[in-house]
């Protein structure tokens, strides 16, 4: 009956769409003429077409003082001439999405004929977005939706604060779209509404660094939404949800890239839509590259895997063509902003000439998914670039439904993070009235078996139309198809989240009733704080910067404990004083251990040794084995692990484990390999390769050196306590279950069992350490293609270091300035090189 509602008030709504514009726009494609050569696109070409302003909407020199590409507007700028533009067009509507850290709106603006931009404009507007999105809309009412609606694009910009120019370019196109009164303009104007976000990073734009004011690279954060801008965003997206997201950006060099993207693709990306990015808007615009004989590439380095990025989200979760545009920072200023214009204004046009196409393959992609998931079927890998092969292929067992537990009062938070994050990207979940027997329940890391689920245990059905974000997001693994990585290769959500759960491919019948909207979860701690110090090993190291700032996001956000930031100078110079809790993040150990010298080093120790706690990881905690308040040793790795999640084992005597339960996830990522002689000192351990617990959600080779080695250790040290972790518990601030292990580390109490601990400071030999390198780049391939590879990395100037193991050489390449792989002078080409040896490598890792 609601179904049967909804579909007679969109009829209606559809025949209030009909737009006398629309009717009498030249331009509209007939459904039958997607093609970029088409009669209509002749008639009125995007591009050389001649610009006519009205002359109401004020030039950017007018406001400004300057022509946009003159040099990069800032972020108050920005804003202001967004704000001009609305002002002065009834074309243009504009808002405030978030704010950021430092308390700057993030401005957008919506662009579309005036009858679209009212509060009932709008509404309709929406409706008919979700009915097309809804796989349960009547056939005929979603073809009258297609025939008379509007898509929705996005243009974004600027999620790196560095890389600006696409933001001057996404204001010059909301000042055509405002103003222009030309057939290029009305066409995109007649056939869909716009929504542009020039900057979704002001922080960064305002301080020039590629992350923002915490230290979170924005582009990897978008199903953890952990921040604000991130957040905001998602909310705005959910309300308005695209068929074409423009992710602009810049990289090193004097290039410019566009899709079809590189290889690997994450296997659950519909085929509508990777037509879409390749053959509609990949073609066009390098068609109209070529024609004006720009340099363009394609099909290399910017993969579609990790489903965190600004292009992958908008596939995955909103069924859009999601696509990362990239221009060389080498180039004048003038000519990136041109050019980044160039690429957006193609694609709108082209998707408004395939307006309706485009709407109709839409909710056929809703009602695809809904009919795989109602049959279980996982979408299998496919590599899109020959002479690629798929390494790994989806299992073909069928998936219909996922569970998560919610009987285990210690995991109720993290349970309804997962269902809240879940609900905001338009999933229903429901949970179980009464316990349900499933016959083929396959747990997370375990076999399958049978079992019963007790009553109020979570459900997600496959079946609808975000298919394929429920299986981004609650998968067991991710079956990277073969071995380069440009991010991480785990991300599920309950792994992270260290909850018990599992998937099963039978035909339930569960008696279960929906899951009201969550709201989210209170900030704050039990107890009182102890005065906390937070260590910074280097200002200049991005993983140091990184690293700190995920903490004081969790610190200031969701914890809410306060802390004094600290360097090795500090230290030094005797600034611990007070301190209880010393936490010191990732980063460089050598760097960190010479700027304090012995007098820093004996600070430090004296401090544990007096009481204190010292909570480290990675590079922190190999600073503890340098200054001789820790037994541990490290060495370094010689497996292959880009970034993936194993299951490790919880002491439950620890009072780390408090609430942790007996196992939980741990992120690796090519770390140093902990190792503790005491069984005692071991908190959290990797099980044997031999045990059942022994479970790699993405990638690895070689990991089994790992197996029963420590993840954690928890030793005293005289009167204090050292308590390390060989990975990064805070996983850009959305690893949530090892980030209890940290919580109970820093706040929890001591342990009442206390082994013996260290009586003298026996400081790790430098000789010894583990190799110091700042965002390497890693390539790693058989013996056989060992000369072959180096001759490469000689080509492009890498300094390297060579490590051999079972067969494998491993080549780690130094990159000092802690370069990203876009703006790396070389780092985006390896892949490429080696493919065109015709070497099939063990793995390449892009920063």
């Amino acid at each position: 009956m609601r179904a049967s509602r909804l579909a007679v008030s969109l009829v209606a709504a559809a025949s209030l769409a009909a737009p006398a514009a629309l009717a009498r726009s030249a331009s509209a494609a007939p459904p039958s003429s997607p093609s970029p050569a088409s009669s209509t696109a002749t008639a009125c070409d995007p591009t050389r077409t001649a610009p006519v302003y009205r002359g109401r909407v004020p030039s950017p020199k007018q406001v400004l003082g300057i022509e946009l590409g003159d040099r990069e507007v800032t972020a108050a700028e920005s804003d202001r001439y967004l704000e001009a533009v609305a002002a002065s067009s009834e074309r243009v509507v504009s808002g405030t999405l978030a704010t950021s850290a430092q308390g700057r709106p993030l401005k957008y603006a919506i662009a579309g004929r005036p009858e679209l931009l009212t509060r009932a404009g709008l509404a309709r507007v929406r409706g008919e977005a979700a009915a097309l999105r809804d796989p349960r809309t009547p056939d005929g009412l979603a073809a009258r939706l297609a025939e008379r609606g509007v898509p929705i694009l996005w243009v974004s910009a600027n999620v790196h604060g560095d890389e600006p120019s696409g933001t001057d370019a996404a204001l010059r196109v909301l000042r055509d779209l405002g103003d222009r009164t030309d057939c290029a303009a009305r066409t995109i104007l007649d056939n869909a509404l716009v929504v542009v976000l020039p900057t979704q990073n002001p922080d960064g734009r305002t301080l020039n660094t590629r992350q923002n004011a915490y230290g979170f690279d924005m582009n990897r954060d978008w199903f953890a939404r952990t921040q604000p801008e991130v957040d905001g965003k998602l909310a705005m997206l959910d309300r308005y949800p695209p068929v074409l997201y423009i992710d602009a950006h810049e990289m090193g060099g004097t290039s410019f890239f566009f899709p079809p993207n590189a290889d690997p693709i994450y296997h659950e990306t519909p085929e509508q839509a990777v037509g879409w990015i390749n053959d509609v808007y990949g073609a066009a615009m390098a068609a109209e590259f070529t024609r004006r004989g720009i340099d363009f590439f394609n099909r290399d380095t910017y993969d579609l895997f990790y489903q965190g990025y600004g292009d992958t989200v908008p596939v995955t979760g909103f069924l859009a063509a999601g696509m990362t545009f990239e221009k060389g920072d080498e180039s004048p200023y003038p000519e990136r902003v041109a050019e980044h214009y160039l690429t957006q204004w193609v694609s709108l046009s082209r998707a408004a000439l395939d307006r309706r196409r485009i709407l109709t393959e839409w909710h056929r992609m809703a009602v695809d998914a809904y009919r795989q998931g109602e049959a279980g079927t996982l979408e299998p890998n496919k590599v899109y670039n020959p002479p690629h092969q798929i390494d790994r292929q989806v299992p073909d067992r069928p998936v219909r439904r996922y569970f998560l537990r919610a009987d285990d009062p210690a995991k109720g938070r993290e349970v309804r993070t997962i269902v809240r994050r879940l609900q905001r990207m338009g999933v229903r979940v429901d949970r179980l009235v009464r316990p349900l027997r499933v016959p083929d329940l396959k747990p997370y890391g375990r076999p399958e078996t049978a079992a019963t689920l007790p009553a109020g245990t979570y459900t997600v059905s496959m079946a609808q139309g975000q298919k394929h974000w429920i299986q981004a997001m609650l998968n067991e693994d991710s079956y990277t198809p073969f071995p380069y990585f440009y991010d991480v290769t785990a991300w599920s959500m309950p792994l992270l989240q260290n909850v018990a759960g599992g998937s099963s491919g039978a035909r339930l019948r569960p008696v279960t009733r929906p899951v009201p909207p969550l709201p989210a979860e209170k900030p704050g701690h039990a107890g009182t704080a102890p005065k906390v110090g937070i260590l910074q090993l280097s200002g200049t190291s991005s993983s140091a910067r990184q690293s700190v700032g995920w903490l004081r996001s969790r610190l200031d956000r969701e914890w809410k404990v306060p802390y004094t930031l600290l360097s090795p100078a500090d230290v030094a110079a005797g600034k611990l004083a007070g301190v209880r809790v010393l936490v010191v993040p990732n980063g460089p150990a050598a760097t960190a251990d010479k700027a304090l010298g012995d007098a820093g080093r004996a600070a430090l120790a004296a401090f544990v040794q007096n009481g204190g706690r010292y909570v480290g990881w990675q590079g922190g905690a190999q600073l503890a084995a340098r200054v001789g308040v820790t037994t541990d040793t490290f060495t370094d790795p010689t497996s292959d692990v880009p970034g993936s999640l194993f299951r490790v084992k919880v002491d439950g005597r620890s009072p780390l484990a408090r609430g942790v339960g007996g196992t939980a996830w741990q992120f690796y990522a090519y770390d140093p390999v902990m190792r503790q002689s005491d069984p005692a000192k071991v908190a959290a351990g990797y099980p044997a390769v031999t045990s059942p617990d022994w479970f790699v959600s993405g990638y690895e080779r070689g990991a089994a050196e790992l197996g029963g080695t420590a993840a954690v250790t928890d030793e005293p040290v005289g009167k204090g306590r050292t308590v390390l972790f060989g990975g990064e518990p805070n996983f850009r601030a959305f690893s949530d279950g090892t980030a209890k292990l940290l919580y109970n580390a820093l706040l929890g109490p001591d342990p009442t069992a206390r082994v013996s601990g260290l009586a003298t400071a026996r400081p790790q030999a430098a000789a010894n350490a583990p190799l110091q390198v700042e965002s390497p780049i890693r390539v790693s391939v058989k013996a056989g293609d060992a000369d072959r590879t180096a001759a490469i990395l000689r080509s492009v100037g890498a300094r390297y270091t060579e490590r051999r193991s079972a067969g494998v050489v491993h080549y780690v390449i130094d990159n000092p300035a802690g370069l990203p792989t876009d703006h790396h002078p070389f780092a985006g080409r390896l892949p490429s090189l080696v493919r065109r040896a015709g070497i099939i490598p063990v793995a390449v890792v892009l920063p």
